[in-house]
């Protein structure tokens, strides 16, 4: 009979009820009855802009701001976006959207990783990670990352990793 092994499971899947990493960035947002779908539960457009508010307000923290990105005549553009909706969020929920910097090879890419917590009851709701390139803003071309990029985007650990 094949038995399971909770200390195993806990290193292969993170618990729902607390962030994958130490202390992730992370702000906070209210279900608002536009965020709501026929379903009854934010869109899941909604969700890809509650990630893009954390990311804008992460690189800010960073130092980063457009004024920033417009004398570095260079930005981060998605390339990529995987989403694992886990649980619904629902009207009058307050959420508690993180995000952190999982890789960057310090030329063109970097990857950051999301996790969405209902501040009610600390469930996950969704775990996503998005995959950017750095282009000119001038010409909308790829671009070597400024040395800025590099230095403020700098990949932490994940929780068992």
């Amino acid at each position: 009979m094949w038995a399971r092994d909770p200390a195993a499971d806990e290193r292969t899947m993170p618990r729902s009820d607390r962030w994958d990493i130490e202390v992730p960035f992370h702000i906070e947002i209210d279900v608002e009855a536009a965020d709501i779908d026929r379903l009854q539960h934010v869109n899941n457009a909604v969700y890809l802009r509650f990630l893009e508010q954390a990311a804008w307000a992460h690189t800010e923290a960073l130092g980063l701001d457009w004024a920033t990105y417009q004398a570095l005549d260079a930005a981060c553009v998605v390339r990529r976006h995987e989403l694992d909706y886990l649980l619904p969020a629902e009207l009058g929920d307050r959420l508690q959207v993180a995000t952190w910097i999982v890789d960057n090879d310090g030329r063109l890419t970097m990857w950051r990783a999301f996790q969405i917590r209902r501040v009610g009851d600390g469930r996950t709701l969704l775990r996503a990670r998005t995959q950017y390139v750095t282009v000119g803003l001038s010409n909308g071309r790829p671009k070597r990352m400024p040395q800025r990029f590099v230095d403020a985007y700098r990949p932490v650990a994940e929780a068992g990793g």
